[in-house]
Formats: C-alpha cells, sequence, structure tokens
C-alpha cells in the first residue's frame, strides 16, 4: 500500500504559501510507516519546530489501475475519507531552499493520519462538491469544497496512473485549502465531511 499526495491543488492554499501554481499535479509519496496508528496521538518530532496540519479529501483505490482514462476513474474508488497531511515546514522551506526532495519534511512516522472511510458512490453523490473543514480546539481553521480544486480527483487518478501503478488500498490525498498552521501540545484536531466527524487527533 502506498499513499499518493497532491501538492499545490487548491488556489487559495497556493497563494497563503506564496508558491507558484503548477501547470501539472504537484505528487509526492508518503511510505505505509507515515500512517498515524488509528487511536494514537500524533507526537511532534524532535527533528521540527513547526509541523502544521493540512486536511484533505482522502480516495481510497479498490481496484489496480495503470493508464486510466478519466472517463472510467471513478471505477476505481467507492470510499472516501479526510485525512491530515502533517508537514514539518521549517524542514520543508530549508529543503526547497536548496533544491532538495520534501520527504524528510513529509513523509515521516505519523505524518498522515487518516480518518474513518465511508462508502461513495460516484452515480449518486459529485465528488466535486463535497463540503469539508478542520477544527483545531474547537475552531475552524480550515474549510473547503472539492469544487474549488484544480485537478479533479477523476483527472487526478488518471494521471498518478500513468507513472504509478494504482493497487487495491492506495491511498490518495487530493490536496488542502487555506488555513494550515502549526500544531502544538495539546491540541485537538477534528476532521469533518459534510458534518459527520470522520477523525479525531490529539497532539503530544
Amino acid at each position: 500500500m502506498k499513499i499518493i499526495c497532491v501538492g499545490r491543488n487548491y488556489a487559495d492554499h497556493i497563494a497563503e504559501l506564496k508558491n507558484e501554481k503548477p501547470t501539472d499535479p504537484v505528487l509526492f509519496l508518503k511510505p505505509e510507516t507515515a500512517i498515524l496508528i488509528k487511536n494514537q496521538p500524533f507526537f511532534i518530532p524532535d527533528f521540527t519546530n513547526e509541523v502544521h496540519h493540512e486536511v484533505e479529501l482522502v480516495v481510497r483505490i479498490n481496484r489496480l489501475g495503470k493508464n486510466i482514462r478519466p472517463e472510467f476513474a471513478h471505477k476505481y474508488y467507492n470510499q472516501i475519507s479526510l485525512g491530515i497531511d502533517f508537514t514539518a515546514r521549517d524542514l520543508q522551506s530549508e529543503l526547497k531552499g536548496k533544491g532538495l526532495p520534501w520527504e524528510k519534511a513529509k513523509s515521516f512516522d505519523g505524518s498522515a493520519a487518516v480518518g474513518k472511510f465511508i462508502s461513495f458512490d460516484p452515480k449518486n453523490t459529485d465528488i466535486q462538491n463535497i463540503d469539508f473543514s478542520f477544527r483545531k480546539n474547537g475552531e475552524i481553521v480550515q474549510s473547503g469544497n472539492t469544487s474549488d480544486m484544480i485537478h479533479k480527483v477523476d483527472d487526478l487518478i488518471s494521471y498518478i496512473s500513468k507513472y504509478f501503478t494504482l493497487k487495491i488500498g492506495d491511498l490518495i490525498f487530493t490536496g488542502t485549502p487555506s488555513g494550515v498552521s502549526k500544531v502544538n501540545p495539546g491540541d485537538k484536531l477534528e476532521a469533518f465531511l459534510q458534518k459527520e466527524q470522520l477523525l479525531v487527533v490529539n497532539v503530544k
């Protein structure tokens, strides 16, 4: 199982980090060891002083696929959730400044919290019109709608499958809206799809 993450997929998030808008999707990978164990707290690593939360819609792949055409991409998932891409922002900035890969800042152990998966039927629900939000200590700090994605879910699946064979159980993190900020010990993090709470993480 692998985790494929999409960066810079919401214009407002690109603006808040003062990044350039990419032409093609920005992809990076997290290993299976990045998944935060269910019901366990997130421990801030000792190699960073600035971990940010990034809430994202997560799609779980349910079929083996390669070179998937966009019009068939909806056949490759039937479950969605929300996840947190924890990012060591200070380390990421340092690595980017040196022209180096981001993995140490994005793919460390526990850097991918994944919520409860719910069934999804693309025939009855438009995946590109789903509200989601993120609360830190009870306050909404991130909110978005999948309609604001620069690269839509089915297009992402098609694009990703050109480079990586998608296998059953693979997870795609589809990008975060604006509002990312530092997490601190004692924070309670909650992610909601529409009004349903799918994920709770306590920070240590």
